[in-house]
């Protein structure tokens, strides 16, 4: 409907700068004529729609408008509450409980028509992990240094001293975005590799500007060694294979085999412990070194419980 898109349009301006009009028309899925006309229509109703001409122009609103009363609906609510959830149970933080216990309280009972439900506290990380973002949050909110022992993939650990700047949860693990003092640069860390976790008594001495943007730089310069795996898989493994390295079939087999590739992080440990857990059932095709790894991986853990080898 065109009042629930002009409500939309309305909520996408205010929370962001200067929009071009094709972003809008491909947010709303019209034409740029229909957001011409649609602009025309807001600024009848007194919304104050500034045109800013020129390259990185656009449609925004005016600094001064603010929204005279609440426009969310129960649907919206449940919609958060259901988000507040699924964070609660990744991320242990008494603040995020009170204001969960706020919105409940202003919905009453209304939010049990909630019908989509996610749970994270499955895969949360280790003992240490709830006190260290607790500690990172503090951190980043007074702009204090960290210090900590760090673990890369390889088991090498070095001693760091960062600025921290986001907590970031992604691929079912927390990730600290941080000005990385030793080594002059931003970084990412992986909260489960890192020790000794302390803040210091020292400020920040640089500035980070955007944020976000930051974050998404730093995803997008990730350098780590990825490898294509081809597996020929029987029959038992194919729901596993599927879910877990959500890897494309590339063939099927009268038999019920089939073959599938999939992409992984070279010197990740989880996708390999994975593959090693399907024992018989997945033979590795390609790449020959990942083929190798694997019959020397079984090869020492015959040896460990002292199977002599033909």
């Amino acid at each position: 409907m065109k009042t629930d898109r002009l409500l939309g349009i309305t909520m996408y301006l205010l929370n962001r700068e200067t929009v071009p009009s094709r972003e809008l028309a491909e947010k709303f899925e019209v034409s740029i004529r229909t957001i011409a006309r649609d602009m025309e229509a807001l600024s009848l109703a007194g919304i104050p729609i500034a045109s800013v001409a020129g390259a990185g122009g656009g449609y925004r609103i005016m600094d001064s408008f603010r929204l005279g009363r609440p426009v969310s609906t129960a649907e919206d609510y449940r919609y958060v509450i259901a988000a507040l959830k699924t964070l609660c149970s990744a991320y242990e933080n008494k603040s995020l409980d009170t204001t969960l216990e706020k919105l409940l309280a202003v919905q009453r009972g209304e939010h049990s028509d909630q019908r989509v439900f996610v749970d994270f506290s499955v895969v949360k990380e280790g003992e240490r992990t709830p006190a260290y973002t607790m500690l990172l949050e503090q951190a980043i909110t007074e702009e204090r240094v960290v210090a900590f022992a760090y673990s890369d993939a390889q088991g090498t650990v070095t001693q760091r001293e960062a600025e921290p700047l986001a907590l970031n949860y992604r691929w079912y693990a927390w990730y600290l975005l941080a000005y990385c003092l030793t080594k002059q640069d931003y970084r990412i860390f992986k909260l489960n590799r890192m020790d000794e976790l302390a803040v210091t008594g020292r400020g920040f001495t640089h500035r980070h500007g955007d944020i976000p943007a930051l974050l998404e730089r730093q995803w997008a310069r990730d350098d780590r060694e990825w490898l294509q795996v081809r597996l020929l898989c029987k029959a038992e493994a194919r729901a596993a294979v599927l879910e877990y390295f959500r890897a494309r079939i590339v063939a099927e087999h009268p038999d019920g085999s089939f073959e599938c590739k999939f992409y992984a992080i070279e010197n990740e440990r989880w996708w390999f412990s994975l593959l090693m857990g399907l024992g018989g059932q997945v033979r590795v095709l390609e790449p020959p070194e990942l083929a190798a790894r694997v019959q020397e991986t079984a090869k020492n853990i015959l040896r460990n419980y002292d199977i002599q080898l033909s």
